[in-house]
């Protein structure tokens, strides 16, 4: 175990610094390793945080930045449970000042203030000054980094003597997730997943792909599966059945999206429903006589794969089957009094009024009492607001999201890419089928991106 505390301009890990690093080390055999240094943040520490710490501008202008610290600090925390009060903020503090350096750190993590809440749930407070007042816990600097990790050595020493050791372990598991991680899958994952956008994939025996999930943030996503403390039907039985994880780094939210919906269709994980391949893809065609607007029109149901999404204009809907297709015309027509003769829904003998007009849900066209002209006109106005949209840009377009571009085309995406190589090899496999749950994504998330067009190579 490591106990880690910090010193900060600010609480802001992207933005402040860190001014005074302390780390308590404690190995299997209970020996005790004590290392602390003040950090040169190579900015102003706020006159609060001065009065707050007793650390000054002073005191650390000859101080080492935390560049020339890491190696030391990598070392010391290497292979070891991060301990902190609050540990959010010292955890992500140092993972902030490790990206600067172009290094991911990733350790388990154990949060003191949800340790104590877990096993003292009768008491309201649980910050730092609570516990040393509760347990008596000598303290002789407050605010100080060294000071504050030996007093959360403390803190573990007095748990040792209140509970059974196997309780203690069982609230440290829960809380670090390794409790719950299941036996089959290896324990060096937990400290590989990455903290990044994301798609990861759950194998079973024999490699079979069990489920494809999207993430913001994988190792939260993935050990969110098998926490103990909300573990659902669905969890239970992925976990039971789980052998292998791997997964996707994505650039961002929208990549990891559009990547989970393409291996989705691709691959059809057995525990995956949503966004599963819908091979009836169908839609609503306008069909107009002479291509004249004022013409009669009327619709015809066309399949998804007869038709050149993204170029065709005047269809209206995406249905998963022709069931659900005439389903919601015919509720479409109803609301609207449309004449489901007309619409070729129904059949009735010819100058006969259809059912519809009889129950006051059509406006007569079927006899005369509309002409089909003004018909047309409605059913268009009506269906206005289930046009699928025509593909703006022309051809092939990149939307840059973090340092990857998405390369799409016509409603499709043909994959991310990170340098003009990648590009042109995604140009050059050709586009997709058209993909409903894509194609929403995309018009969702176009208009709030800077899309740039593909010249032709």
């Amino acid at each position: 175990m490591v106990f880690v505390d910090l010193e900060t301009t600010g609480s802001t890990g992207t933005v402040d610094r860190i001014t005074e690093i302390g780390i308590v080390e404690l190995n299997e055999e209970g020996e005790v390793r004590e290392w602390s240094s003040l950090v040169n943040p190579q900015t102003s520490i706020p006159g609060f945080i001065q009065s707050l710490t007793g650390i000054t501008n002073e005191m650390v202008a000859d101080a080492p930045t935390f560049a020339e610290l890491a190696d030391e600090v990598l070392a010391r925390l290497h292979g070891r449970l991060f301990v902190a009060h609050n540990a959010r903020f010292d955890y992500g503090f140092l993972k902030c000042e490790f990206k600067r350096l172009g290094l991911d750190f990733k350790a388990p993590v154990l949060c003191t203030v949800k340790l104590s809440r877990k096993l003292f749930p009768q008491y309201g407070k649980h910050n730092l000054d609570a516990l040393i007042d509760r347990h008596k816990l000598h303290m002789p600097a407050r605010h100080r980094a060294l000071a504050d990790a030996a007093v959360l050595r403390q803190f573990w020493q007095k748990l040792q003597t209140q509970w059974p050791a196997d309780e203690l372990q069982q609230a440290v598991d829960e809380l670090t997730g390794r409790s719950s991680w299941p036996v089959h899958l290896d324990p060096a994952l937990l400290n590989e997943l990455p903290e990044r956008h994301g798609v990861y994939l759950f194998h079973g025996e024999r490699d079979l792909l069990l489920y494809i999930g999207k993430a913001n943030n994988l190792r939260q996503r993935v050990l969110s599966h098998f926490s103990a403390d909300h573990r659902a039907a669905k969890e239970m039985s992925l976990s039971q059945q789980v052998r292998r994880v791997t997964w996707v780094e994505m650039p961002g939210e929208l990549g990891a999206l559009l990547k989970e919906a393409q291996l989705i269709k691709q691959w059809q994980p057995t525990h995956n429903r949503r966004l599963r391949r819908t091979n009836e893809l169908c839609t609503w065609k306008l069909v107009t006589a002479d291509d004249d607007e004022d013409a009669p029109s009327t619709l015809e149901l066309a399949w998804a794969r007869d038709l050149d999404w993204g170029r065709q204009d005047q269809v209206y809907g995406l249905f998963g089957s022709q069931k659900d297709a005439h389903k919601t015309l015919r509720e479409i027509a109803e609301s609207a009094q449309l004449c489901l003769v007309t619409l070729g829904l129904d059949k009735v003998p010819t100058g006969r009024p259809c059912f519809g007009y009889q129950l006051h849900r059509c406006s007569g066209a079927c006899i005369g009492l509309e002409s089909l002209a003004d018909h047309s006109r409605r059913l268009r106005n009506v269906m206005a607001d289930w046009r699928v949209q025509t593909w703006p840009y022309g051809g092939p377009v990149a939307i840059q999201e973090g340092r990857g571009w998405h390369v799409l085309d016509a409603w499709c995406y043909l994959g991310t890419a990170y340098s003009d190589e990648d590009v042109a090899a995604l140009l050059q496999q050709g586009r997709p089928t058209f993909d409903k749950d894509t194609y929403k994504l995309l018009v969702s998330w176009l208009p709030r991106m800077e899309v740039m067009p593909i010249k032709a190579q």
